[in-house]
């Protein structure tokens, strides 16, 4: 079985082109790109920063004050009871929050998907008719987000305690470059790996719930042998996403500097966002699901085109 990358690329772009600009219809826009809004709430943002290394005086102060700052954060809590109570109502609240947006989101993704694969513009049909499999999907992204988060946490604490312990042992701020330099790569690695599972889980666990009308450990059963069997064909796909993500990100901004930076304002706006670059969300999506469809017959979800078609 030849496994390709480009060709799905193309049929994708060429179903956006047949579902968005054949002819341009506004309402299915809006409608299409009220979709995307919504599946893209379940989607998993990574940030990260380099600390800064200057070594001498000042770099001693600074570990100083980094490595004792939990047990000053500590001594201060105690010391303003007040704050406690509006941290942990304020952490409450977000926990709450992002808990919302996922399940939003989760049932999001199978509406989007059932757009694209129907051609169509659709919200409350597809809101009801997958229910069970957006509310299992969910349940699944919190259980990842619980384990990425607690793996994640567990080894910066065992970091910040290995770097305390040079530091304290050696007095050395030379001494903790290496170690740390070796901590930021683990934690570069831990958040790669945790993407690339999510992006499977999101592009292809999704979609075996979608055709097959199963739940999430249903869908992770089928996918798995697949995915064992064919590791390298699912890396390459991810670094081929990750390429195609960094050339859109280029290209956006790009159009925004051309706009004046008004480009960039306009796109702020999380909704109006998803409606301007729905071309964009959508041959994505379509490319995930015609890659995915050259595994076998099994995992085939877009009805098949007449003949004649642009997509035949």
């Amino acid at each position: 079985m030849s496994i390709h990358y480009l060709g799905p690329l193309s049929r994708g772009i060429s179903r956006t082109k047949q579902a968005l600009f054949k002819p341009i219809d506004v309402k299915k826009w809006f409608v299409v790109g009220f979709a995307a809004f919504l599946a893209s709430l379940a989607d998993v943002g990574l940030s990260g920063g380099v600390p800064n290394t200057n070594i001498g005086k000042r770099s001693k102060i600074d570990l100083e004050e980094i490595f004792s700052f939990p047990q000053r954060a500590w001594e201060w809590l105690g010391n303003h009871p007040g704050w406690v109570v509006v941290i942990l109502f304020a952490l409450f609240f977000f926990f709450v929050l992002m808990i919302v947006l996922t399940w939003l989101g989760a049932r999001g993704k199978f509406i989007f998907l059932d757009n694209v694969v129907h051609d169509q513009a659709r919200i409350v049909a597809p809101w009801y008719e997958y229910r069970k499999e957006g509310n299992s999907f969910f349940w699944w992204n919190l259980l990842w987000a619980f384990i990425t988060s607690a793996i994640t946490l567990g080894y910066v604490l065992f970091c910040f305690v290995y770097l305390h312990a040079i530091y304290e042992n050696t007095g050395n701020s030379q001494a903790l470059i290496l170690p740390a330099i070796l901590a930021g790569l683990g934690l570069v690695a831990i958040s790669i790996v945790s993407v690339f599972l999510f992006v499977l889980f999101r592009d292809f666990v999704a979609q075996i719930m979608y055709r097959d009308r199963i739940n999430g450990w249903e869908a992770i059963q089928r996918f798995l042998p697949l995915f064992f069997s064919r590791f390298l064909h699912f890396v390459g796909y991810a670094i081929f996403r990750f390429v195609l993500s960094v050339l859109i990100v280029i290209a956006i901004i790009i159009c925004g500097c051309c706009t004046c930076c008004i480009g960039f304002l306009i796109l702020a706006i999380p909704y109006i966002n998803a409606v301007i670059l729905l071309p964009i969300s959508y041959a994505m999506r379509a490319f995930a699901v015609e890659f995915f469809e050259q595994f076998g017959p099994e995992f085939e979800v877009f009805p098949k085109p007449d003949a004649g078609s642009p997509l035949s």
